[in-house]
């Protein structure tokens, strides 16, 4: 189902911002229309015999990624030119049972990593969830981020830098609902911050890193060309979501899964039952958002313009099992994960058309 950005009216009271509904007039403006881009009839397997990899992020060389393991918490060198190698091991918390939803999840490398080398990991403690940034040389890792919400599942965990330079960190409710509208919890959140984990001055609320709140377990996202910044949902039983980020949004879980149609809640753009996404890694690419499914075993093609979104589109349907990363590989490439475990797990690259 597609749905229209919301109008975005700013509430000066709270720092908070309204989102109001799509008029009728509106929706009679043409959707944004969808390019093909990527050949997914032929896909070029780059690593196999992988457990559950989350994580995926590519280094300057333009030849090879990291992957993160969730349950070993293992980082793995993967490219073209070489089999998989375990680089290091960081310590996590997970991988219990198949509800354990905890480990090593998120990824981003630095914008300035020639310089600075660090690598930034979102990851799971016995205490907590946090972010921490360490070198491929030491893999000491360096708390940034620590005190968001866990537990077995709703752990939320992707990393991303924004082309403002600040590091984006997804958060789930960690199954406690009222951490979402909470604003002095982490959880269920789309926090922003300085690389070193301090709060940018410019946040919507002053002196916190929130700068999305009301989200259930928000687990991909990312930006188009203009800067707009667009992240999947997962939903609890009934609605999947792609989302438009408005800096202080509030996205109304629990109070509404799916469009609500309330004017102090941002209703998303495109919903999907539960059964054909349950939406992890998500990037957008030209005028496509591409949004990887887990439960729905497929890759979601979604045209995206201007806070707008077209019908999306299903490839890859039931090709590769649960699908938990996207992203574009500097070499052109879409890059999809796979989260199927057992050592079963792939890394597999489209070319671009």
């Amino acid at each position: 189902m597609r749905r229209r950005l919301p109008a975005i009216a700013a509430a000066i009271a709270g720092l908070a911002l309204a989102a109001g509904t799509a008029t009728a007039s509106a929706q009679e403006d043409p959707a944004p229309a969808q390019t093909p881009q990527f050949d997914f009839a032929n896909g070029d397997t780059v690593a196999t015999g992988l457990t559950i990899p989350w994580g995926l992020a590519f280094l300057p060389d333009e030849i090879s990624a990291l992957v993160a393991e969730r349950n070993s918490g293992n980082v793995l060198r993967i490219g073209t030119d070489a089999d998989p190698a375990v680089l290091g091991t960081l310590d996590v918390a997970g991988g219990t049972g198949s509800f354990d939803e905890r480990g090593l999840l998120g990824l981003a490398v630095s914008p300035t990593f020639a310089t600075d080398g660090w690598v930034y990991a979102y990851l799971s403690t016995e205490e907590d969830n946090r972010v921490v940034r360490f070198t491929l040389d030491s893999f000491d890792p360096q708390p940034v981020v620590t005190g968001i919400p866990s537990a077995l599942n709703h752990n939320g965990g992707r990393l991303a830098f924004g082309p403002d330079g600040k590091l984006y960190i997804t958060t789930g409710d960690a199954n406690v609902t009222a951490n979402a509208q909470d604003l002095d919890s982490l959880g269920g959140k789309i926090l922003r911050v300085n690389p070193d984990g301090s709060v940018p001055e410019d946040n919507p609320f002053e002196g916190s890193p929130v700068y999305t709140w009301g989200n259930r377990n928000v687990q991909g996202l990312s930006w188009d060309e203009d800067g707009d910044l667009y992240f999947s949902e997962l939903g609890q039983n009934t609605w999947d979501e792609l989302n438009f980020g408005v800096a202080g949004g509030n996205y109304g879980w629990p109070e509404v899964e799916g469009t609500g149609g309330a004017p102090e809640y941002v209703d998303p753009l495109v919903t999907w039952t539960t059964a054909e996404a349950s939406p992890s890694g998500a990037e957008v690419v030209g005028d496509t958002a591409y949004v990887a499914a887990l439960r729905g075993q497929r890759l979601w093609t979604v045209p995206v313009a201007d806070g707008e979104a077209g019908e999306p589109v299903a490839v890859l349907v039931s090709e590769l099992g649960r699908l938990r990363t996207v992203e574009l590989g500097p070499d052109g490439y879409l890059w999809v994960t796979t989260s199927n475990g057992n050592g079963t797990d792939r890394v597999v690259r489209y070319p671009p058309m």
